[in-house]
Parts: structure tokens; sequence; C-alpha cells
């Protein structure tokens, strides 16, 4: 199916008429309940390996699990949103995380709890490329920076608060309640959807390619899986390194395959847009040091500077805020001024605080820690979405779905190696400081260790910000390859 016989197709939905107020906020209902969902588990791991008696190394899994599934299914959105109406992959998306939610909640062991949190990423991995899919189709590219910022605001509040809101519900409840808290949110949001969710993509059933899906499952879960396998393990494991040679290979294929495909399930036609492809680089290295800090800063905290899981979680709380609010301020300066004016300024900003972050050690005060974290926030809600808004603006409407799943795939990917690469520096440059010390079982002598691999890590991340401010640099406002844009929308 080539370009223009789908943007032909697609053209023949009217969304003129169609009232987009109830839609973004269905969206947002469903987006929050899914993403906080993510963090919102992190506070209770010391509780869930009492209950079910299981090891570090077992419980990670509810999370390297939740990666896995999210990496593997986002590719094969882009498919999945030409064979269902976008309400139909709402609706299943909530579903699905409403029936994992309900499992995780009355688990009896952990097998069935690891099931629950499978169930549930499910849901996540088809609610994200949804949500920015239908984001491009009712918005005209002039307006669609105010639309992406209120998205971006749930983006990243919604993790934000998760520790906290956690830290609260488990000092006078279950571990339970966290899940039983989440239900009703999960209903709701299936209610409202029901009610208000209309179709805004055009139905083509495309032939589905079963090879395809089969390589891109290893080649992404082969990845996320091998490289999350190393941040809490280490990279000599053959399961590690085979995990990611397979990977590899299959990518490798699973791309050539799809350029010889006259219906790729992931159409990487999109590359052949200059800032798509500039800024889909550009997300990649932002996010290997956004997952990878947000990891990083919370193990300071509670193992360097002894605070409790939810004081961690109040100390980052502030920044994730002002985060929140900036997003749609953002967004509506992206409209009117384009992305050159938010993305280039956010990126020294992130380079800033993450400089700032060499610096802290067990003196450092919580005044401090909450400044730096508050700079780094700002310069992200200036970055991600107008940087995203910007990329995606320059596809024709009939690349949408392949365009945020790409994205979205690959951000993933981005996050999963991040993380294993600078907990595996951190790791590394905390052993070798205690190799040289002379009391290295000294509580004082490990937690100095800590911080020394911790401070390798930022340093990494420091030179990864600069490389992307360099990106950056090259960022400009786009325009749609088809001028029938917003005629076509009624505007």
């Amino acid at each position: 199916m080539s370009a223009v016989s789908a943007t032909t197709k697609t053209s023949q939905l009217d969304l003129s008429n169609i009232k987009r107020g109830p839609i973004v906020v269905a969206l947002i209902i469903g987006a929050f309940v899914s993403i906080l969902n993510e963090t919102l588990l992190a506070n209770a791991i010391p509780e869930l390996m009492k209950t079910f008696e299981v090891s570090a190394a077992t419980i990670q899994w509810l999370s390297t699990a939740y990666m896995l599934v999210v990496g593997v299914l986002v590719p094969i959105t882009a498919l999945l949103q030409q064979w269902f109406t976008t309400r139909r992959m709402f609706l299943g998306a909530m579903a699905f995380f409403l029936a994992g939610t309900v499992v995780s909640a009355f688990a009896p062991e952990f097998g069935v709890l690891l099931t629950g949190r499978i169930i549930q990423a499910l849901g996540t991995g088809l609610m994200l490329p949804v949500m920015m899919n239908t984001i491009l189709a009712i918005y005209p590219p002039e307006k669609r920076g105010g639309a992406m910022g209120f998205i971006g605001l749930v983006i990243m509040f919604a993790p934000a608060i998760g520790p906290t809101l956690s830290g609260l519900i488990l000092d006078s409840l279950s571990w339970r309640w966290l899940f039983y808290f989440v239900i009703p949110l999960a209903v709701f949001s299936i209610i409202f959807a029901a009610i208000y969710m209309k179709n805004v993509s055009e139905i083509t059933k495309p032939k589905v390619d079963i090879l395809s899906i089969l390589l891109s499952t290893i080649g992404f879960g082969g990845i996320v899986y091998g490289f999350s396998s190393a941040g809490s393990g280490s990279w000599s494991d053959p399961e590690v390194y085979w995990t990611i040679t397979a990977g590899v290979i299959a990518l490798i294929l699973f791309v050539l395959r799809q350029l010889k495909l006259p219906e790729p399930v992931m159409d990487l036609r999109a590359f052949k847009f200059p800032m798509f492809s500039l800024v889909t680089v550009l997300l990649v290295v932002v996010m290997m040091t956004l997952f990878s800090t947000m990891m990083l800063l919370p193990m300071f905290l509670q193992t360097a500077l002894l605070m409790t899981a939810f004081k961690s979680g109040l100390i980052m709380l502030p920044g994730s805020i002002i985060n929140g609010i900036l997003a749609p301020v953002s967004g509506k300066l992206f409209d009117k001024f384009g992305p050159r004016v938010l993305v280039i300024p956010g990126l020294v900003l992130i380079i800033l605080a993450i400089w700032m972050f060499t610096g802290v050690d067990v003196g450092t005060s919580t005044g401090y820690i909450v400044t730096i974290h508050i700079i780094m926030m700002i310069g992200i809600s200036m970055v991600m979405m107008p940087a995203q808004t910007t990329g995606l603006n320059q596809l024709p409407r009939s690349l949408y779905p392949h365009g945020t799943a790409i994205m979205n795939t690959l951000t993933q990917v981005a996050g999963a190696v991040g993380t294993a690469l600078f907990i595996s520096i951190m790791s590394h440059g905390s052993k070798n400081y205690l190799s040289g010390s002379s009391d290295p079982k000294n509580p004082a002598e490990l937690i100095k260790g800590m911080i020394s691999g911790l401070h390798n890590a930022f340093w990494l991340g420091l030179i990864i910000g600069i490389v992307a401010l360099g990106i950056g640099l090259f960022i400009k406002k786009t325009r749609p390859p088809e001028g029938e844009e917003g005629r076509m929308m009624g505007h």
C-alpha cells in the first residue's frame, strides 16, 4: 500500500465536526491511570519480597517484564491501528489494563502477580501510540503543540507522583491497596471513553506478515530483555550477551524485510523525512539520560543520604509538578514560535542539571537536590513534546501510526539501554573505589564507593547531553507534505 493511496483513504474520514475536548479528556484519564501504575509499585518492592519470599533478582521481573511487553507490543500497534478503530483500540487497551490490575490485586502468589503485571503492560503498550496518533489525527499542525503539551503533562506527572502516592498508601495499608486504588480509576476511564471516544482513523486492513511480527518480537524483546538483565546482573552473563546478539540480528532482518514488503508492519519510509529522523535520534539520546537519571537519583537519596522511599519521592515531587504545569505552556509556545526557542534552551538546562549532579555527595543539602531536579524537569518539559511534535508534523497522515510506533518503540528501548548502561557504570565505579579502600566493608566507605560510581554515571550523562544539544541545533519547524491537511479536517 503506497503512502498516497493510504492518504486518499484516510481523507474519506470526515473529522470536521468532531468534538476534540471529550476525546482528549478520555485519552488523558486513560494515560494517567496506566502510566501512574509504572512507578506505583517502586516503594512496595521490599514488602513484596517478604510477602512472596522471593529474591531481588526475581522481584525485578515485575519491572523488566513490564518494559519487555511494552517494548515488544508497541511496534505492532501501527498494524493494529489499521485493523481496529481508535475507539476499539482504546477500550481494548483499558480493558487489558483493568483485567491486569484485578489479577494483581488478588494475586495469591508471585507468579500470578507477575501475570497481572504482564496483562497491565499489554494495556499500556497499546495505549501510548493510540493516544499520540489520535492527537495527530484530530488537530491541525498549528494547534498540535498545545494538545501534545497536555499529554506531556500526564506522561511526566503520573509516574512522578507514583512513589509519593505509594509511600502514603503503604504507610497505613497493604501493598494490595496500590491495585485496589487503581481499579475504580480504570473503570471510570472505560465508562467515560465508551461515551465520548470516537473513531478518528481509517481502517485499511493491510496484510498481516507473521514473519515480521516474529522478527520484531525477537528483535525488540531481545534487546530490552538483554539490557534490562545487564542492569540487574552482569554484562559477562551469557544470557545477557546472547539475547542482545539475537535481538540485534532479528532487528536487522526485520528492517530488511520491512523495506521489501509492499505493506510493512512498521513503515520505515518515515525516516525519509529528515526532521522526523533527526528528532527520533534526539529523543533516543535524551531518553537514555532521562530514564537513567530518574533511576539513579532515588538510589542516591535512599542509599547515600539514607532517606525513606516516601521522602525521596517527596523530594522529586516539586520538579515533577513544575514539569507538569509547564508541559501545556511549552506546547502553546511551540505552536506560536516553533521548536528551536524551546528545545535548545531546554537541552542547555538538562546539561546544566546533569553537571550539577556530578558534584553531589553525602553533604549535599536537600534544597540543592530539589533545585537541580527542578532545573532538569524544566529542561525536559521544553524538549520532549515540542521535539516529538516537530518530527511527527512532517509526516503524511498515512505514516502517523508508523511514526508514533517508531518513536515509542525506540524511546522504550533507549530507556532500557540507558538504565542498564548507567547502572553498570555506577556499579563498576563503586567496585573500583572499594578495591583501593583500606576498609571496603565499612558502611561509610560503601556509601563513598556508591557516590564515586554515581559521579562516573553522571559524567557519561553529561557527555550524552552535549551530544543531544549538538543534534538539537539542527531542529527546525516542519509542515506536513500534503497541503490538503487543514482543509481535509475542516480548518
